[in-house]
């Protein structure tokens, strides 16, 4: 493989720097062995060569060093402060080689460093340095991977507890049910064994297999589930489990209360709550406020008694819509309403002139309000002159004396306006919404005080004309 040429030079540069390695460094080549093989045949006759083997290992320096030598190299390299080039040239083996034998001491102690043939489970060969060294060592290296792996046991619970059973990242694990820990070890027993997961989550043999059968009986209320997701989504998301629970009674199905809330909590059907500041018209004492003759009893005993109302705002990205209805505290009936761009003295009489037209010769409802500037103006008062309709107004800053208008203006953006991505829907779009939500609220919402019927079903049972 090599010239003659090659090989006296090789020797030459050798004999120079006295080291094998930088020999081979500085040259290219040849390997160390076959470099170590001339030096030893450099003195020997050439008749004598062809009965040496081909490839010869000089005893003091051997391809894989005892434990030993490569222990007191790194003492001597990082203990004492030697140069590694010195240490290397002087035991004859390269810088990359002490470097490789401080990176497997560092991962494995000195175990990292000893030949493969001399380590036996349970024993160390005889004769070997820092024996005592090289068990503490692996100890640790065993108590280590058992840290690490009851790790990711804790780590692989906390997921499943997130990802299956949709528990808060903070949550107790101790707090868990039995038949929650059931499910998480059901998806982590293929990695771990049984054992190891019974221990962990704390929790019986017979126990886990009892949660085991009751987790493959067939679920009772499967259709029933099926069933209030219907209802929920054809509600649009607005219908809480009391509001469920009297659309099936309706339907003649009785089933707990409790049932239908479990089964909506395990389903994730949840009606969403937003807060939003409320619109304000309030512009100062403008004329003279009149007595809150409602003072915060909502109750009527028939219709046309006592109306509310009031104006909102909603603000959608192409502009603001406001809404002005009248609220029926007989039934809570939406009688009439008027929907703007402007919160404008026309936006509240035209709603009003409205409601007038659907009073009979011998109604005259007391009408509450809040201060605002709409209900204290020359057209407002006219009309309410004129029709004989009694004022009434809440105190300065007290929403709770408009109570029932206020809740009926949250019910309505929890379950139309909030949560909705109204982005692209122009002001036409919304005001045909809004409306259609108004005649639905009239017509199908149910509500609880009403024996779970809607207003306008709650006037028909009773025979009233609508």
């Amino acid at each position: 493989m090599y010239s003659k040429d090659q090989i006296e030079v090789a020797l030459k540069t050798y004999h120079q720097t006295n080291s094998v390695g930088t020999t081979v460094q500085r040259l290219g080549y040849p390997t160390r062995r076959q470099l170590y093989t001339w030096i030893k045949q450099e003195n020997i006759p050439k008749r004598e060569r062809k009965k040496l083997p081909k490839l010869i290992n000089p005893p003091e320096h051997p391809r894989n060093p005892p434990l030993n030598i490569k222990l007191e190299a790194i003492k001597r390299c990082y203990e004492q402060g030697e140069s590694v080039e010195s240490v290397s040239k002087e035991i004859g083996y390269t810088r990359a080689s002490i470097y490789a034998w401080r990176k497997k001491y560092l991962e494995k102690g000195a175990v990292g460093l000893m030949n493969k043939k001399n380590i036996q489970p349970g024993k160390l060969k005889a004769g070997t340095s820092s024996t005592t060294e090289t068990i503490v060592s692996a100890k640790e290296v065993a108590e280590i991977k058992a840290k690490m792996q009851d790790m990711q046991l804790e780590i692989d619970i906390l997921k499943e507890t997130i990802n299956v059973l949709k528990k808060d990242p903070g949550v107790d694990q101790t707090s868990l049910k039995n038949r929650e820990k059931a499910v998480i070890i059901d998806a982590l027993k293929s990695k771990y064994s049984l054992p190891l997961l019974l221990e962990q989550m704390d929790i019986s043999r017979s126990s886990y297999y009892y949660q085991e059968k009751v987790l493959q009986k067939e679920d009772k209320y499967l259709s029933l589930r099926e069933h209030i997701k219907l209802l929920f989504l054809d509600n649009k998301k607005r219908y809480g489990y009391r509001r469920i629970y009297g659309v099936l009674k309706n339907e003649g199905i009785t089933i707990s209360e409790k049932i239908i809330r479990r089964i909506m909590k395990e389903e994730g059907l949840i009606v969403k709550i937003k807060r939003h500041q409320k619109y304000s018209s309030y512009q100062g004492e403008i004329t003279p406020a009149v007595a809150n003759k409602i003072e915060r009893d909502f109750h009527a005993e028939a219709p046309n008694q006592k109306w509310l109302t009031d104006i909102t705002e909603f603000a959608i990205p192409a502009g603001k819509v406001y809404l002005s209805p009248i609220i029926d505290c007989f039934d809570g009936m939406v009688l009439c309403w008027q929907i703007g761009t402007r919160p404008s003295a026309s936006l509240v009489n035209t709603m009003l002139d409205s409601a007038i037209k659907m009073l009979h010769e011998n109604e005259h409802p007391v009408v509450h309000s809040d201060r605002g500037c709409h209900y204290r103006w020359p057209g407002w008062i006219k009309r309410m002159e004129n029709a004989h309709l009694t004022r009434s107004m809440s105190k300065k800053g007290c929403s709770p004396d408009n109570s029932a208008c206020e809740g009926f203006f949250g019910r309505l953006k929890n379950e139309m306006f909030y949560n909705n991505d109204w982005t692209g829907v122009s002001i036409e779009m919304f005001i045909t919404i809004l409306d259609e939500y108004l005649v639905w609220y009239n017509e199908k919402r149910i509500k609880q005080s009403l024996g779970y019927m809607s207003p306008m079903g709650y006037r028909r049972s009773l025979g009233i004309a609508v």
